[in-house]
């Protein structure tokens, strides 16, 4: 029985996460649960999972679990999640957090040894270095949970890393593909929440709509595969099928191929290296065809070519990159500023921005917690 810690529980990933150990009440059980705003529904997993622990935002969501679960240990804040993620009782620890607060989780969680399943992108384009040399100094090992990264993973399961040639990270082009700049100008809300193929939580729905979530899957599978920018492809397929490739030294490319279902990944993750069955449909390949292929629009959606051009320079700057993208994607699901606001105030902040080298933990979260300031400097 393999006890999970399911730091993101209320959220998309988490609760696809949730509803696969329920499936498979043989082989998972939850230790541990996390949960900020969504407190009706949490307290309904707390009462359906019995976990050991249940981490929480901040004090007034405290009060109201509480009076519910009297006896249940409540861990808050930041350092409620650290305890969270490095619990003794857990055997891999998936961490479905939104945005920056996963960083410091992922940390503590692969320092105590704990693997962990990751979908938060945040930690290694914030953290790659100082996460991959944490996790190589503790043993523990990070199991990605994105579908295109678990679909490199597993391309590159007993393959010789070295015979590598690139790696192709596949795109849907999201709900503005083939669009120009001045279709973007008057986009709204809704219609950037709109996702052609997937269903996600807001905030990656809007980087996808950006293409700055293909951006940060560039600079996490940088880390991630010890793979240089210059041999990361990034391609729109827009049928969602190929979820990414790998091209080997001989010109030979392998796909990982399958409905776009989140669950598959996680699947993959929680019963790596064997296989998890489910009852999902299976991908009907006459139907899911003819497969296209496109270059994505740098141009137009230069959310992705600054990516690049962060993990490129390197140090501090996909710091800025994320909190920078971060702060705005906020600002604009509150619709304070416009679509096209996004990538040109991350453009901005880049090129104001002095790289800093040999970062270390509280570099990085002193880094992003300027450049969020610095960001509502623009839009006060």
């Amino acid at each position: 029985m393999k006890k999970i810690a399911v730091l993101g529980s209320t959220g998309s990933i988490g609760t696809q996460a949730l509803d696969i150990i329920d499936k498979n009440p043989d082989k998972y059980s939850v230790s541990v649960l996390s949960g900020a705003t969504k407190l009706e529904l949490l307290s309904e997993q707390i009462g359906k999972y019995h976990p050991k622990a249940v981490a929480v935002a901040n004090e007034s969501s405290l009060g109201f679990l509480r009076s519910k679960y009297p006896d249940m240990e409540f861990l808050v804040g930041m350092d409620g999640l650290i305890e969270a993620a490095s619990a003794s009782d857990s055997d891999l620890v998936l961490n479905a957090l939104v945005g920056m607060i996963g960083l410091m989780p992922t940390y503590a969680a692969l320092g105590s040894g704990k693997d962990v399943a990751l979908a938060n992108k945040e930690t290694l384009v914030a953290g790659g270095q100082l996460i991959m040399e944490t996790a190589s100094a503790s043993g523990a090992g990070i199991i990605p949970v994105d579908s295109e990264h678990s679909a490199i993973f597993q391309c590159l399961e007993g393959q010789r890393s070295k015979s590598v040639n690139r790696l192709i990270i596949t795109a849907s082009g999201g709900p503005f593909r083939g669009k120009d700049r001045q279709d973007l100008k008057g986009v709204t809300l809704k219609e950037a929440l709109d996702h052609p193929k997937w269903k996600m939580g807001n905030k990656i729905t809007i980087d996808s709509a950006t293409l700055m979530n293909k951006g940060l899957e560039v600079i996490e599978a940088h880390w991630l595969f010890g793979t240089p920018a210059d041999r990361i492809d990034v391609t729109v397929h827009p049928q969602c099928v190929i979820h990414s490739m790998v091209e080997f030294e001989d010109h030979s490319i392998l796909a990982q191929m399958g409905i776009p279902d989140m669950r598959i990944p996680i699947g993959y993750a929680f019963s790596y290296p064997d296989r998890l069955p489910n009852d999902l449909p299976g991908l009907d390949i006459l139907a899911a065809g003819p497969f296209t292929f496109e270059e994505p629009d740098k141009k137009t959606f230069k959310c992705l070519q600054l990516a690049y051009d962060a993990l490129k320079a390197g140090g501090s700057c996909p710091v800025v990159l994320n909190a920078a993208n971060e702060e705005l994607v906020g600002m604009f699901l509150l619709n304070k500023i416009g679509f096209l606001d996004i990538q040109d105030s991350v453009d901005r902040l880049l090129q104001e921005h002095e790289p800093i080298y040999s970062l270390s933990i509280e570099s990085i979260l002193e880094i992003d917690k300027n450049v969020r300031e610095r960001v509502k400097q623009l839009w006060r």
